[in-house]
């Protein structure tokens, strides 16, 4: 179906059923206006599992034989992020209408590739970015917008990864994580979590990041941690800061990943925070805001993290049937890619850089790291496989 309000229902195909399909595919299968019809993945158990719990259809293993289809009208692209520029130039010939799940690619000149075919092929296309379909950092840029807090002028996100008991991360397949520690990704949790804070950096307060500076240091496993960023925005009066953490034996209350989120936008007027975003480590409400001498917590708002998925799936099925572009606008999400780059480059060459600037990808230099480094890493967090001693690993370590 084109973009041009038909009343039949939007037929998605979804591309790939690794871990993050469990997020991003219920919204789709509730919605009454769209119907998922197929799916695929290169591994049959996977993608025969997620058929049988969302009622799917049709399974192919190439990812072609489903772009093939005649009936799918749009696609959910939920593969490696080294993939997202084969799959969605590809499906943009094949006449569907896009969305990709973030990172928008491994590289900036990928993804200005992926916005040309898109734009050539008159589809729609943006990047899954649930962040953008929170309502409680929805409920803040709508106040900062509405000018609530004034102007503001200090943007502060903080971001700690910890431990959880959660069933969601118990059931994560770990095969899922494999190519998020090696040459296919340019960088670690940077690079594959903190996109979304990024985003955000740029996203709540609709001004661009012109300079960064940043230490990035090399922590356990595909942490880099702690992390420490200062933005300098287009508008002189505004500055920002990110700090990310990895406390792996501290406990983080969560229904999903062991990691927890603040969000503080400073005005001339007041300020408001967002206190949460996958976990909820502190008992607050979920939205805060100052202004003068007044307090107002902000309770009235739906502070579940599955909600945003659920939403960023109806934004999608909304556009497809409106004909217009949902959040995370590609270009919003290229400007996401090269500012995560920037802070790699700004820490490996300790000098400010402009996220503009950059046409390609950007690692730590130490990245990726080797297997007896990751190993060496594990044994240290008490992540050995069953079975596996300490001794068996130094074993193990002596012979790489």
């Amino acid at each position: 179906m084109s973009a041009s309000g038909s009343s039949a229902p939007v037929r998605i195909g979804v591309i790939g059923a690794g871990n993050i399909s469990r997020l991003n595919v219920p919204g789709y299968v509730a919605d009454e206006r769209c119907q998922v019809l197929a799916i695929s993945d290169p591994r049959r158990e996977p993608a025969e599992a997620a058929a049988r719990e969302w009622g799917i259809e049709r399974i192919y293993e190439d990812t072609s034989d489903l772009l093939a289809d005649p009936d799918i009208d749009a696609v959910e692209i939920l593969s490696p992020t080294q993939l997202h520029v084969d799959h969605v130039v590809a499906a943009a010939r094949a006449g569907k209408h896009v969305s990709c799940q973030k990172p928008i690619a491994t590289s900036v000149a990928d993804a200005r590739r992926m916005v040309d075919a898109c734009a050539e092929a008159g589809v729609i296309f943006r990047i899954t970015e649930n962040c953008c379909h929170y309502p409680p950092l929805e409920r803040a840029r709508h106040l900062i917008r509405d000018g609530a807090i004034g102007t503001p002028n200090v943007l502060r996100i903080k971001t700690v990864v910890g431990e959880t008991d959660s069933k969601f991360q118990a059931e994560l397949d770990p095969e899922g994580y494999t190519w998020r520690f090696d040459a296919n990704s340019p960088g670690g949790h940077l690079f594959d979590d903190v996109i979304h804070k990024y985003a955000m950096a740029l996203w709540l307060v609709d001004e661009d990041i012109r300079s960064v500076q940043a230490v990035v240091r090399k922590g356990r496993l595909f942490f880099e941690a702690p992390t420490v960023a200062l933005f300098e925005y287009a508008r002189p009066d505004l500055l920002g800061t990110m700090e990310v953490s990895h406390a792996p034996n501290m406990f983080i209350p969560s229904e999903f990943y062991g990691a927890d989120e603040f969000f503080e936008v400073q005005g001339t007027d007041g300020f408001v925070w967002v206190t949460r975003l996958s976990g909820h480590l502190v008992d607050m409400p979920p939205v805060v805001v100052r202004t003068g001498n007044k307090t107002t917590e902000i309770r009235d708002v739906d502070a579940d993290y599955a909600i945003s998925f659920r939403r960023s799936a109806a934004a999608f099925v909304d556009a497809v049937v409106e004909g217009h572009q949902p959040d995370l606008a590609p270009e919003a999400a290229i400007k996401t890619l090269q500012l995560a780059f920037a802070v790699y480059q700004a820490s490996n060459e300790r000098r400010p850089v402009d996220p503009a600037s950059i046409d390609g990808s950007v690692s730590p230099s130490w990245w990726p790291k080797t297997p007896r480094e990751l190993l060496g890493d594990a044994a240290a967090l008490g992540l050995l496989p069953d079975g596996m001693t300490e001794a068996d690993a130094e074993a193990l370590l002596e012979l790489m």
